[in-house]
């Protein structure tokens, strides 16, 4: 019985034998819980808080590196796009290696990018912008009419400066009216947006509790960045889980499963 999709991996690809290692260890837990597994990594970071902001390996080098790991591991790939062209490119390239295109947080409202992803054959996962109430995301959802699925994940909504929370009456509210799987992004929902100047921070001791009210709310597909040193990592280091962590994160998650969230009064 799988219980649920978990996206799990590295903010940006550093290596092969780096990624190789941690998608190993995400795909022998999640099978262990029951959980069906996606590996995920950026190509490029486009989105940095300055000049300085190390954006990664760039897409030949790292869909190439992605293509060997899925033939060693047999997973399912997601990777986030930023353009039309870079769609293009994943499709030309690697049709066969790429299962989910991501719309960041920041583009979930450009349409011609939303409308690009969705007229592929893929998946399309869009991240809920910071600035979107639950609601709004109704909009975006009238552009993907082409997309043969989408996801929607909740990544946080900001909350004064540098800040974000999570409102779990949002996501009651989203797995309620929306007619898509909903995923709850447990490690960008509490990082501390531009909070070190140059760098974004984050507190990923908050992970475990807001993964386990996630699936107490029904929530079932999560999205967790996983490092296996991530105080050393190039981005988002202060809000991946380690990955000696992760499989105490999933236990928690299914131990917290509520699989019946439409029969309130």
């Amino acid at each position: 019985m799988i219980n649920g999709n978990i996206i799990a991996g590295p903010c940006q690809h550093e290596s092969f034998e780096q990624s190789l290692k941690i998608a190993k260890e995400c795909k022998r837990v999640c099978d262990k819980y029951g959980y069906d597994y996606y590996f995920k990594s950026s190509f490029d970071k486009a989105n940095r808080t300055s000049e300085d902001g190390i954006r990664g390996l760039g897409l030949r080098t790292t869909l190439l590196d992605f293509k060997q790991i899925k033939k060693e591991l047999g997973v399912k790939m997601l990777t986030d796009v930023h353009t039309p062209k870079q769609i293009d490119q994943i499709m030309d390239w690697f049709y066969d290696v790429i299962d989910v295109l991501q719309i960041p947080a920041f583009l979930c409202r450009q349409t011609d990018l939303i409308h690009h992803a969705c007229s592929t054959d893929k998946i399309v996962n869009i991240k809920k912008g910071q600035f979107l109430a639950p609601w709004d995301v109704k909009g975006i959802l009238s552009k993907t009419t082409e997309a043969e699925e989408v996801w929607i994940t909740e990544r946080g909504t900001s909350f004064g400066y540098n800040t974000l929370v999570v409102d779990f009456t949002g996501v009651d509210w989203m797995l309620k009216n929306l007619d898509v799987p909903v995923v709850l992004d447990c490690t960008h929902s509490v990082q501390k947006p531009g909070a070190n100047g140059t760098s974004s921070g984050g507190n990923r001791d908050f992970v475990p509790a807001l993964s386990r009210a996630g699936s107490a709310v029904g929530v079932e597909n999560f999205f967790i960045e996983v490092h296996a040193d991530p105080d050393n990592a190039p981005s988002d280091g202060a809000n991946m889980v380690r990955l000696a962590n992760f499989e105490n994160i999933i236990r928690g998650i299914k131990e917290c499963n509520y699989t019946s969230p439409y029969n309130e009064s």
